[in-house]
């Protein structure tokens, strides 16, 4: 296996990993406490999950296109822009979940049917020149790891995630 194969399938294993432990963090809360706003003028642990999914859709978008078209033009998303979050971050924390889970089950899928080159498929991104299909993944998992964190720190005091 080589050295770009291996960091393609750890990318994958990590995109599967940080899935398990957004729904950790998210889904033994109550609709209640999961919408609370511990910290004030900041998101809510459902308005995070909102937020990862929706962003997560915009992905698998962007992979789609380079994946059809080689230097597919990607328009950069600012989430404060986006005039579809209020009514998203509104639906039960339920749907949004099997939500970021369908997408993220298709992301994963698509991505370990990838050939090597198919990961170094190239888009058009304004903001960044080197932007690929394993640039666009990687940044996907990062993004993640922020808001998991964010996930984290933003539950109700007390609230310790244990998992399933």
């Amino acid at each position: 296996m080589s050295d770009k194969h291996a960091a393609h399938q750890r990318l994958i294993e990590r995109l599967k990993s940080s899935a398990e432990e957004v729904r950790r963090l998210s889904m033994d809360l109550d609709e209640t406490a999961v919408a609370r706003r511990t910290v004030p003028d900041k998101w809510s642990v459902k308005e995070i999950l909102a937020h990862m999914a929706r962003v997560q859709e915009v992905f698998e978008q962007r992979l789609d296109a380079m994946l059809e078209t080689e230097g597919a033009p990607i328009v950069s998303y600012m989430p404060e822009g986006d005039p579809e979050f209020p009514a998203i971050a509104r639906k039960p924390t339920a749907e949004l979940w099997k939500w970021y889970e369908d997408t993220r089950n298709r992301i994963v899928e698509k991505l370990a049917r990838l050939s090597p080159a198919d990961w170094h498929r190239k888009g058009s991104h304004p903001e960044y020149p080197a932007y690929d299909v394993h640039f666009a993944m990687e940044y996907l998992a990062h993004h993640e790891a922020h808001h998991a964190y964010q996930m984290f720190s933003r539950r109700p005091p007390g609230s310790v995630p244990h998992g399933r």
